[in-house]
């Protein structure tokens, strides 16, 4: 599992000229799933992320959750973080989970998420999405298990 979260005052999820996702403050989490990830580690991310501490607090620390700010998250699936640019100038995604686990597992992490108590939005699985990210910082966590 791969995700990149990006802490916005905004983010926006628009596919074919619809907007299918929006939030206000969060998280906007751009997800990647790889072929030996488990249900088991996508719930201990979603714990992590729920209770990483990026949002100021009164003194401008770093020091409360999403929880804590009453924020939302949209998560957007992209196999694209399994990019291999080791060899040429054209990324190999072999490396990303096969589209039918990707997809199960995608909806299994959006769901470890809202049972950690975070209201969470999507994107749709395989579809040419627009993402509208104002990113607020800009603040920007790898979040790795692979």
């Amino acid at each position: 599992m791969r995700a990149v979260l990006q802490r916005v005052k905004h983010g926006r999820v628009t596919i074919e000229g619809n907007v299918n996702a929006e939030i206000g403050q969060g998280f906007v989490i751009l997800l990647g799933i790889g072929p030996t990830d488990t249900e088991e580690n996508l719930l201990a991310a979603a714990r992590k992320i729920a209770l990483m501490r990026v949002f100021e607090d009164d003194q401008r620390k770093m020091n409360r959750s999403i929880l804590d700010i009453g924020g939302s998250a949209v998560v957007v699936s992209q196999f694209t973080l399994y990019a291999d640019t080791r060899k040429g100038n054209r990324p190999s995604f072999t490396d990303a989970a096969p589209p039918a686990l990707a997809s199960a597992l995608v909806d299994k992490f959006v769901q470890f998420l809202r049972d950690q108590g975070v209201p969470t939005q999507t994107g749709i699985f395989g579809a040419d999405m627009l993402v509208d990210i104002s990113n607020d910082g800009p603040v920007t966590i790898i979040l790795r298990d692979d």
